[in-house]
């Protein structure tokens, strides 16, 4: 073998065996809960009945947050995703002009409740359970954005006020608190700029009356950083919408953004995983 050829070989091996180190810190799947910003799509009822009729974001030319993590090459891969689009952190009915009980999102405790169902074991021994994830990954979801995000006909809606966003922060604090019981760190992923996104021309494409504004949103956003960082010690909040562009429907963010965001999750799993 030539001088060159054993460079060759050796350089592959180096970079196969980084690969594997790479693989193997982030074997464990990555759970995800969230809204749209995490999955595409709106969830079917068992009669095949769906909020907004089951639409998917960008009628499925989107690359949402989980299936840019599932894409990211210093990943494992594997994701356990149960973010619905259009979902708050609370359970709720599908309203429009009407509303539909039949027809619901779930909520992010029950996201995470059904996450960690998804990797759970039981020592049949000491009926000790485990669970086979690390992180749990938390996406704003609709909450006071807009009269969408409500258990009412969006007629009778009326935007957040300062309790509001209290209760919104004390609903991720209690998510929080239950993925640390489970053994799992949260990363809570904070809120892209308001002059990122064009929330009025979301509303107009949609039909909404209102949209939040930025004061409100700021204050809500800020809230939950630091309710977040004050509560939850052990919990990460990580800025992963950092130069956030939206898709055109001035909200959703475009595939770069998503491929960015991904990249920033992994860095810091990576990162604190090799610790």
């Amino acid at each position: 073998m030539n001088l060159n050829g054993f460079k060759t070989q050796k350089l592959s091996a180096v970079l196969l065996s980084l690969a594997v180190s790479s693989s193997a810190m982030a074997e464990a799947p990555i759970l995800i809960v969230g809204a749209s910003y995490g999955n595409a799509v709106t969830p079917f009822n068992d009669a095949v009945n769906a909020p907004l009729g089951g639409t998917s974001v960008n009628l499925g030319s989107y690359l949402s947050l989980g299936n840019a993590l599932v894409r990211n090459r210093s990943l494992s891969g594997h994701v356990i995703n149960e973010a619905q689009a259009g979902a708050t952190t609370f359970d709720r009915i599908f309203c429009f002009t009407d509303c539909y009980p039949s027809i619901t999102w779930q909520g992010y405790e029950t996201q995470l409740t059904k996450a960690v169902a998804r990797v759970a074991s039981t020592n049949p021994d000491t009926g000790e359970v485990s669970y086979n994830a690390d992180y749990v990954v938390i996406i704003n979801g609709n909450d006071c954005l807009h009269p969408g995000a409500f258990e009412v006909p969006i007629q009778d809606t009326t935007p957040c006020k300062l309790q509001d966003f209290e209760d919104h922060a004390d609903r991720m604090v209690s998510l929080g608190q239950k993925a640390l019981d489970y053994g799992i760190t949260p990363i809570f992923i904070d809120f892209p700029a308001y002059d990122d996104m064009d929330l009025p021309l979301f509303a107009e494409s949609i039909g909404f009356s209102w949209v939040i504004d930025k004061t409100s949103y700021d204050t809500m956003a800020t809230i939950n950083r630091e309710r977040i960082g004050a509560e939850l010690p052990d919990a990460v909040v990580l800025d992963a919408w950092k130069h956030f562009t939206h898709n055109g429907d001035g909200i959703h963010q475009d595939d770069k953004t998503s491929a960015k965001a991904a990249q920033r999750i992994a860095n810091y799993i990576l990162t604190h995983e090799a610790q």
